[in-house]
């Protein structure tokens, strides 16, 4: 198979890109930096292409890598003929190649092969070819043996049965033909093993669909179920049609003898040995479908989080609300140094709300704090009823947020956390994350495992591992988006810049503290085992303010320092200029594009990405991202009443809707079908993503189950 070509199809792109971005990925370039600094070489693939490329890549290397396997082991048996060559070159999947090896893989001991010890090969081949024209029971004594065995004539041909199903079962034409009609006019069924029980798998107690339209969704809600042992399930194919297939392919003529004999075979072939074969693999590729399209959901849902934009210049009061253990606080500065930490009382079964009151007014007058960030676990609701009755009574102005705590207390128990903060207990350090949330989503959240942090369905039934290569990749990728001061970021963030693994993100921290800060990147080389190459992955996306270089300060590439400093010099700036703040208008002086990146030596590409750079030095991509909305007052679930139009933020992305967050420690549900009256959506993923704020009207209440239904049709969305 021509790899290149296959991935230039399958991607959509130009032969010279793909040969281009493999050629560079098999060099040890990482993706951000390929994406970032190597734009003229590969046409401005952007990272979501560019991983697409390197998974396809090393799938269809695996596949050319198991088709040589399985030549070999075919060539070895000398079975190896020109016709099954060209059919294993040809295929374009393993499961493929899987079935056509299926008859030359060594076996275990089966029913055919403990036959074909006993010597009935020969009787198979009678039935198989029907050449006989007397009772098979007559052609069947001649097998009887004792010493093999075979006691009867009835043995024999029950054995000479089992050769024949298991060679009807190896032959890859059929499992093919068997496979493509099962998917396309097959249905999944479940039931309930237990009808009376109550569970959240209700809805499939009596449940089929057609197999090539089960949604994603279902497929692992089913899974799970049937893990769960609350369900059956099964997968019901066109049986009749399939047996008649096999049949027209099997019996090449009309033999009274022999035809009844092969038409068991036949059944027994598909029943026993096709059939729940096929249903394993059906399921398995429904399973893998279903995780890649959760696994890309939630990719997308944690890039939004991640991106949110951070909110600068406050002091914040991160709240990690509970109940019997106290609410525990944290003050935590500008800079996300933490000032102080206190737990208070204002929850049943203590009820302390005044002692509470009166700690946080002192706490907010000491530290001038602006912002409130709660937790929104366990009495979120009855600290926000506090918190709310308290902004009333402050002469100043606070605000606070309801933040999406999950994975906070995963961090506060880690290694990690122990070691950031080694005289707090969990409490405090899940309020100091809680806090720091707000102020630098992207830096506190690379803390914890991407898994933990709940933008995701049905995140643990899924293949971790790839879960986890996929999820990481999205945080690789929003790190060197956005990029990190070299000085103050902490190794957990740095591990995640292009290049650096987690030795040389903890040798930076120990370089840092040793040393003092960087005040070029040239001093990156000089940390214990970070090589050129490790630099040159990495220098792009390391940010130093106030350095020896003004350009250390951007995401201007060293390679390409020369070349800015020329561009600058040409337009009569100098780095001094470029330390006071964006050279504005620099893109309307560069006239000739072509003519300027021939004279200074590089790509027309890369001249324009600087730029850009030079006008807006280190610009975070999260200022474009929606603001977290900033409350002063709540609302009760009782208050809502359908008809009722609210502001809110985008929490969670599914399949099948959006979790909006309005403000009444419920979220509440827009589901697919009342996203949108513009147009039809097939995932609610092409018009909403995670930290959207919206309007949506409400739709239902239930109180005693806690829903809210809620519509954004007809709100000019």
């Amino acid at each position: 198979m021509d790899i290149l070509k296959k991935l230039t199809e399958e991607l959509s792109i130009q032969r010279w890109q793909t040969e281009a971005a493999v050629k560079l990925i098999d060099e040890g370039n990482t993706i951000p930096f390929i994406s970032r600094y190597r734009k003229e070489a590969t046409g401005s693939l952007n990272d979501e292409v560019l991983r697409n490329l390197n998974e396809r890549l090393s799938y269809l290397r695996n596949l050319e890598e198991k088709k040589e396997q399985v030549l070999g082991s075919i060539r070895e048996q000398g079975k190896l003929t020109e016709e099954l060559e060209q059919q294993i070159l040809a295929a374009e999947t393993l499961v493929v190649v899987d079935d056509l090896y299926r008859p030359y893989r060594p076996k275990r001991r089966t029913r055919a092969t403990i036959a074909k010890e006993k010597g009935l090969e020969g009787l198979a081949d009678v039935i198989r070819l029907q050449m006989t024209n007397r009772p098979l029971a007559e052609e069947a004594a001649a097998y009887v043996s004792e010493e093999k065995g075979v006691l009867t004539p009835e043995e024999a041909i029950e054995g000479a049965g089992d050769i024949l199903a298991e060679s009807v079962s190896d032959e890859a034409d059929y499992r093919i033909y068997i496979r493509k009609l099962t998917f396309d006019e097959g249905k999944v069924i479940s039931a309930a093993k237990d009808e009376k029980a109550e569970s959240v798998y209700e809805m499939y107690y009596n449940f089929e669909e057609p197999v090539k339209k089960l949604a994603g969704h279902r497929i692992l809600a089913l899974n799970r179920g049937e893990a769960e042992k609350v369900l059956t399930v099964k997968i019901e194919a066109p049986e009749e049609r399939i047996l008649r297939y096999l049949e027209k392919k099997v019996i090449v003529r009309d033999n009274p003898h022999t035809t009844p004999v092969l038409k068991a075979v036949i059944e027994d072939s598909y029943k026993r040995l096709i059939a729940p074969a096929i249903e394993r693999e059906l399921r398995s590729a429904l399973t893998e479908k279903a995780e890649d399209g959760a696994i890309k959901v939630f990719g997308k849902n944690l890039e939004q989080l991640l991106m949110q934009p951070p909110i600068v210049g406050q002091v914040v009061l991160g709240w990690d609300p509970a109940f019997r253990t106290g609410c525990k606080l944290a003050v935590v500065d500008a800079t996300g140094k933490v000032l102080d930490t206190v737990v208070i009382y204002p929850t049943a079964p203590q009820n302390k709300i005044a002692e509470a009151k009166a700690v946080l007014k002192k706490l907010i007058s000491k530290y001038h704090i602006t912002l409130i960030s709660v937790g929104n676990g366990t009495a979120s609701r009855e600290s926000e009823m506090v918190i709310v009755e308290l902004l009333k009574e402050l002469p100043v102005k606070v605000q606070y947020v309801i933040v999406n705590e999950a994975g906070a207390s995963v961090y506060s128990a880690s290694k990690l956390a122990t070691e950031e903060f080694p005289n707090f207990d969990v409490g405090q350090r899940s309020a100091a994350s809680i806090a720091r949330r707000l102020q630098d989503p992207l830096a506190e959240l690379v803390k914890i495992d991407p898994k933990s942090i709940g933008v995701g369905q049905y995140q643990h039934d899924m293949n971790q591992k790839k879960l986890s290569e996929a999820l990481a990749g999205v945080v690789e990728d929003c790190v060197n988006k956005v990029g990190v001061d070299l000085n103050t970021a902490s190794a957990s963030l740095l591990e995640y810049i292009s290049g650096i693994s987690k030795t040389l993100a903890k040798n930076i921290v120990l370089y840092r503290e040793a040393n003092g800060r960087f005040t070029n990147r040239r001093q990156l080389l000089k940390v214990a085992k970070l090589g050129p190459k490790a630099y040159e992955q990495c220098a792009g996306f390391m940010r130093i303010a106030g350095g020896d270089n003004p350009l250390d300060a951007t995401s201007v590439h060293p390679e390409s320092y020369e070349a800015a400093g020329k561009l600058l010099a040409s337009m009569g700036y100098s780095g001094e200029d470029l330390r006071k703040g964006g050279l504005t208008g620099l893109s309307r002086q560069v006239k000739d594009v072509k003519r300027l990146s021939g004279s200074l030596g590089i790509g027309e590409i890369t001249l324009q990405d600087i730029v850009k750079e030079l006008e807006k030095p280190a610009r975070d991509p999260r200022d474009e991202m929606p603001k977290p909305i900033l409350r002063t007052d709540v609302l009760e679930m009782k208050d809502l009443t359908p008809g009722m139009k609210l502001k809110g933020t985008v929490r969670n992305v599914i399949d099948f809707g959006v979790f909006v967050d309005i403000g009444v420690h419920q979220d509440g549900l827009v589901h697919i079908s009342q996203i949108t009256d513009k147009k039809f959506i097939k995932h609610p993923l092409e018009v909403l993503s995670v930290g959207d704020v919206v309007e949506v009207k409400v739709l239902s209440v239930d109180l005693q189950k806690k829903r809210i239904g809620l519509t954004m049709k007809g709100l000019g969305q």
